[in-house]
């Protein structure tokens, strides 16, 4: 199986969808990677409930999306190659062992076989969408867990931004105005300090695209009518953000200026 998989790379939507930890597989030279059934399905090795929301907002938005084939555990797609958690050793309280002093070698290959494909396969919609002149808004999908080392997580959705605040400000706003009760974490549960903002930077502010990171606590995402729920709405929210940039975006001021520090 190839390492990264393109779906609707002509698709009309403005917005581009890239899904970093959509797969819990290790490939065949890794076996089981030392860890059990049950380790191979937390939250440690992908993000459940990502890709199912991915794909529904392929067919809602008539969208292109990039995806990652292999765990994170092999190799994580959304750090950049210097990361000391590139290929992480622990993750939560998981000691990934099979990661323990691996050889340069190694590490080459994981970069070469997995990590730089998901990329360039993201750069040829990018570019093919730049020759033809198409706007382009780039949309990561990820989610995150109720509970991180027994501290609860008591957002259902969190939205990340990179060094342009802009997109982020406007999806927020949109996401507010449509659920004023909606609990909406700015830079939440992580920011770009916590290095998770790799795609969004590379491919994103490297390119100056509108670009933002939404994060779905994966209990709203496990099951089919909850996948159908937050697609819905982020399809619908995702426009207004869109029309909301279009009409002058700047205007659209911070959700919370103590959190935007934190980024």
């Amino acid at each position: 199986m190839d390492s990264v998989r393109t779906i609707n790379a002509s698709g009309a939507s403005p917005f581009v969808l890239v899904c970093d930890h959509a797969s819990n597989r290790f490939p065949e030279r890794y076996g089981d990677h030392g860890l059990t059934p049950h380790q191979r399905l937390m939250h440690i090795a992908w993000d459940p409930g990502a890709l199912a929301v991915s794909l529904r907002l392929v067919d809602l938005l008539d969208a292109p999306l990039v995806h990652s084939t292999v765990s994170r555990l092999v190799i994580d797609c959304n750090r950049d190659i210097d990361a000391v958690d590139l290929i992480p050793t622990i993750s939560e309280r998981t000691d990934i062992a099979a990661n323990v002093g691996i050889s340069q070698a190694e590490r080459d290959y994981r970069i070469q076989a997995f990590h730089a494909p998901f990329h360039a396969a993201i750069d040829a919609v990018l570019d093919a969408r730049g020759a033809a002149g198409r706007e382009t808004i780039l949309v990561a999908v990820h989610s995150f867990t109720p509970t991180y080392k027994d501290v609860a997580r008591p957002w259902p959705v969190g939205l990340i931004h990179g060094a342009d605040e802009t997109l982020t400000r406007a999806l927020f706003a949109a996401l507010k105005a449509e659920d004023p009760g909606l609990n909406v974490g700015w830079n939440e549960p992580y920011s770009a300090r916590n290095g998770v903002t790799y795609t969004l930077d590379h491919h994103g502010d490297g390119r100056r695209l509108p670009a933002t990171m939404i994060e779905i606590r994966h209990d709203e995402i496990l099951e089919p009518p909850g996948v159908e729920r937050w697609a819905a709405r982020l399809a619908r929210t995702l426009q207004v953000a869109r029309a909301a940039l279009r009409s002058g975006g700047d205007d659209v001021p911070p959700p919370n200026p103590r959190r935007q520090e934190r980024a």
